[in-house]
């Protein structure tokens, strides 16, 4: 390609990616916004915080106090009001443990870590600022306090994984040894297993599942330990993983249920195509080309020559592009510095290029043999039409899920109404493996095997 053709082919790929083009746990704020109007990546990282609340990884009250101490994409700002309140309640924690008070120190170091977790969240452009360690190690730490406190307690696993292990947590109902289901989750481009602790894990636990929350490469726990980036193979990550499961105490064999979230969208479904031993499958929300949606403003006589130049390899003219891209654009911003980071890319089109290759095309998703739940967020912006697209590809048992902006659930994930969000999803897990009671009678059971597409529940539709 020319330079003529690549200025051509330039152009619209640095206007996608200014305006709506990040597949990241990032969404354009919905009308009025009460915080950070101007900032989207900042509005939907609050929501994210506001929403930990439902299951004890935040307070409300807290969230909103620290927010009003920041600046609209400042990443100091944001590390120092994030930082200050974590050191604070983590020290709050270590107080009350110390005068016996286990619960409340539990509920302390919980709101800590997930603190931690969020102050570092935008240093990434400098992954060896001391900042990013202290704020990671403190995050596990807090977390793995609180783990103990929990009755039973939660146990910190190290699964073993190629030549090093994978960071991960066992969430067990009670401590009996009888056979329960088990979920093994694990999150997208920059969640955490700590994280999923109120993104799921304990949602689960009341329903009477073991739940494996891990890290799979380039996500928390490995990239910020040993630089571990992302790999589009994800069935050699979930296999080893699978292995543990099976040899953990009280676990069902028949039915292990695999749930990725965010681009875990497209992780899980990935190792799904390949891995037998799952009894069903969680996509929240689907994601069938993690890159698609980086050129999906891009003119459509345009498009297929701009991903090409694209896989073509790294270029400077297209880094060029990016980065002005990455001045106008918040999300740009910050969705290409991370990229780099997890997908150990040394330029924007070296991330960008790697990230072509996260695709269930090519007769993937129609490997996928399982039932499988497909999560769709109506007003997740960035991923519209991509899980629609999953579930069209699926040949399986499948379910469409809608979540609606007018129940407060239609941001990425669900974020904000994880107590409604998973209610829906662990019931259709529930019916799915058989957890519903006696046995479904043969015209039911013919009935749920159909493919469907639900949107808000109802009395036939959970």
């Amino acid at each position: 390609m020319d330079r003529r053709q690549l200025l051509t082919a330039g152009l619209p790929l640095a206007l996608a990616a200014s305006g709506a083009a990040a597949p990241l746990n990032a969404a354009e704020p919905a009308g009025k916004t009460p915080l950070f109007p101007e900032d989207a990546q900042f509005w939907f990282e609050t929501v994210r915080m506001f929403g930990a609340d439902e299951y004890g990884g935040a307070s409300f009250g807290e969230v909103l106090a620290t927010s009003e101490k920041i600046t609209a994409g400042d990443y100091d700002s944001w590390y120092d009001a994030w930082n200050g309140i974590a050191d604070r309640i983590a020290s709050q924690g270590d107080g009350q443990l110390a005068k016996g008070h286990r619960i409340s120190a539990r509920d302390s170091y919980l709101r800590a870590c997930n603190y931690y977790r969020s102050s570092e969240f935008f240093l990434h452009a400098t992954p060896k600022d001391p900042r990013v360690a202290r704020a990671y190690r403190r995050s596990v730490d807090c977390y793995k306090t609180a783990a103990k406190l929990y009755d039973p307690p939660i146990k910190p696993v190290e699964i073993p994984y190629e030549h090093t292990t994978l960071p991960g947590y066992l969430h067990r109902p009670d401590g009996s040894s009888r056979p329960r289901p088990l979920l093994i989750m694990h999150t997208g481009f920059d969640g955490s297993a700590e994280e999923n602790h109120w993104n799921g894990a304990r949602a689960a636990v009341e329903r009477g599942y073991q739940v494996l929350s891990f890290d799979g490469p380039g996500q928390f726990g490995p990239i910020h330990r040993e630089g571990l980036p992302f790999r589009p193979d994800w069935e050699k990550v979930v296999a080893p993983v699978v292995d543990f499961a099976l040899k953990q105490r009280g676990v069902d064999p028949k039915r292990i249920v695999l749930m990725g979230a965010s681009m875990g969208g497209e992780l899980a479904p990935r190792a799904a195509a390949f891995e037998p031993r799952l009894a069903a499958l969680v996509a929240n929300d689907g994601l069938y080309d993690y890159a698609a949606p980086y050129f999906a403003t891009i003119p459509e006589a345009q498009r297929a020559k701009v991903i090409a130049l694209v896989k073509a390899g790294p270029s400077p003219m297209i880094d060029g592009f990016l980065e002005g891209a990455m001045k106008s654009s918040p999300v740009a911003r910050w969705s290409i510095i991370h990229g780099m980071y997890c997908f150990g890319a040394s330029s924007p089109s070296a991330y960008l290029h790697a990230a072509t290759a996260y695709t269930l095309a090519d007769g993937v998703a129609e490997r996928i043999r399982c039932p499988t739940l497909v999560c769709d967020a109506e007003g997740d912006l960035f991923f519209k039409g991509q899980p629609q697209q999953l579930y069209d590809h699926l040949t399986c048992k499948k379910t469409l899920m809608t979540f609606k902006v007018e129940d407060g659930a239609g941001a990425h994930c669900e974020v904000g109404a994880s107590r409604y969000a998973f209610a829906r999803i662990l019931d259709w897990v529930d019916e799915t493996i058989g957890r519903t009671g006696k046995p479904l009678q043969p015209a039911e059971a013919q009935r749920r095997n159909r493919p469907t597409a639900l949107g808000l529940p109802t009395a036939a539709k959970h």
